[in-house]
C-alpha cells in the first residue's frame, strides 16, 4: 500500500485540495471499489436463468463474492470521507449510504468555491513570469502543476498549449531561445521545454 497523504477536513474554504488529496487517498487505503463500479446486480432465479445447479452455484458464489467486496468498500468509504469534514459543516451536505453519490452530494456544495479557486489559479499563471529567480525548472513543474489542478476542476489545458502559455511567460533572458522556438515547426512536450531550458538556463 502507497503512502497517503494527510487530509485537512473539509471546512467549506478548502474544496479542491481536499477533493484532489481525497481521491487518491482512497485509492491508495485500497476503498475506492465502490467508486469504480457500481453494486453488482443481483441474480435471478436459477429456473429463470435456465441453468445447471452447478452453474448456478459458481454464478451465486461470484457474485456474492463481488458483493461483500463493494459493500465493504463503500462503508469504509462512507466512514473515510465523512471523517474528514468537519462537523460544522457536514450536516448542510445531502447524506446517502452510497460513496460515489454522497461524493457527488459534497461537489454540488462546492462547485461555487471551485470556481473561485480556479479563478485564483488562472490570476496566478498569468503574473507568473519567471524573472531568474529560482531554477527554470522549478517554475515550469509550478505552472504545470498548476493547469494539472484546473484539468482537475474540468477545465481542459493541453500540453501544446501550456508549453505555449509558459514560454510566452519566460523573462527576456530567454528571447533568442523563445524566436528559436517559435521558427519550429515541431511542438515540444513539457518534459521536452524543461530539458531545452534548463540547457538554456545554465550556457
Amino acid at each position: 500500500m502507497g503512502q497517503h497523504r494527510t487530509i485537512a477536513l473539509l471546512d467549506g474554504s478548502n474544496y479542491t485540495e481536499w477533493k484532489n488529496s481525497m481521491d487518491p487517498n482512497l485509492a491508495l487505503l485500497d476503498f475506492d471499489l465502490c467508486l469504480r463500479e457500481d453494486p453488482p446486480e443481483e441474480i435471478q432465479p436459477p429456473e429463470e436463468l435456465n441453468m445447471a445447479e452447478e452453474d448456478y452455484e459458481q454464478l451465486r458464489w461470484n457474485y456474492d463474492e463481488k458483493s461483500a467486496a463493494w459493500v465493504k468498500s463503500n462503508r469504509l468509504s462512507l466512514m473515510y470521507i465523512k471523517n474528514h469534514i468537519s462537523p460544522e459543516i457536514i450536516g448542510g451536505i445531502v447524506d446517502s449510504d452510497n460513496a460515489k453519490t454522497y461524493l457527488a452530494n459534497i461537489e454540488e456544495n462546492f462547485k461555487s468555491s471551485s470556481k473561485t479557486y480556479a479563478s485564483t489559479i488562472i490570476s496566478k499563471m498569468i503574473t507568473s513570469t519567471y524573472n531568474g529567480k529560482g531554477s527554470v525548472r522549478k517554475h515550469i513543474l509550478e505552472m504545470t502543476n498548476m493547469a494539472h489542478q484546473l484539468k482537475s476542476m474540468d477545465m481542459d489545458v493541453t500540453e501544446g498549449f501550456l508549453v505555449h502559455f509558459i514560454m510566452s511567460f519566460l523573462g527576456p533572458d530567454f528571447g533568442p531561445f523563445k524566436i528559436n522556438y517559435n521558427t519550429q515547426k515541431e511542438k515540444w512536450t513539457i518534459q521536452e521545454l524543461i530539458a531545452h531550458s534548463v540547457e538554456e538556463e545554465e550556457r
